[in-house]
């Protein structure tokens, strides 16, 4: 009979101690299961790069442009995103000046800002991340994504850590 009585106290305890560990558990799952959503920080336009900051990179034999990136201009953003200006230079002497970012985790680009002949910015009209394809037509951010901004599909800690595999490419 005592212990009747036992169970009959206790079981008020036991049902209480099980809502208490369903309700820490979903506190736990909610807190560190469920992964925030990202979200991309405002961008700074950069200054209009100086001919010293220039780091050439290589794109491919089919074209004569030549591709440069402002190392100055770099900067890894809390948001996971590397920021750029690049350089695009034709046969001709005309030029293409970009400021843009990488998304090494989702693979994208976004095109910010566009450099006009005075030295200022406009910004992209509809700005929007684009996914980076194998495509002859822009294979340069292709080739940034695999050996410079996101070597093995990871972002550069550092635009330091940018900037030397840029110089490692000058050496081979």
């Amino acid at each position: 009979m005592k212990i009747l009585w036992l169970c009959l106290l206790l079981a008020p305890l036991a049902v209480q101690a099980g809502e208490w560990g369903k309700e820490k558990s979903g506190r736990f799952e909610q807190d560190f299961d469920n992964e925030k959503p990202w979200v991309e920080i405002q961008e700074q336009l950069p200054p209009v790069p100086k001919e010293e900051n220039l780091l050439k990179f290589f794109v491919s034999s089919a074209t004569d442009n030549q591709f440069f990136v402002d190392g100055s201009s770099l900067n890894v953003g809390q948001d996971g995103v590397l920021r750029y200006v690049l350089l695009i230079e034709s046969s001709s002497g005309s030029a293409n000046l970009t400021f843009e970012g990488m998304r090494c985790a989702s693979r994208e680009r976004k095109l910010y800002a566009i450099g006009r002949p005075d030295g200022t910015w406009v910004r992209a009209r509809n700005p929007r991340w684009e996914p980076i394809r194998h495509e002859a037509r822009n294979r340069y951010h292709h080739v940034l994504y695999d050996d410079f901004f996101c070597p093995d599909g990871l972002i550069v800690t550092s635009p330091q850590q940018a900037v030397e595999a840029f110089r490692r490419e000058r050496l081979r």
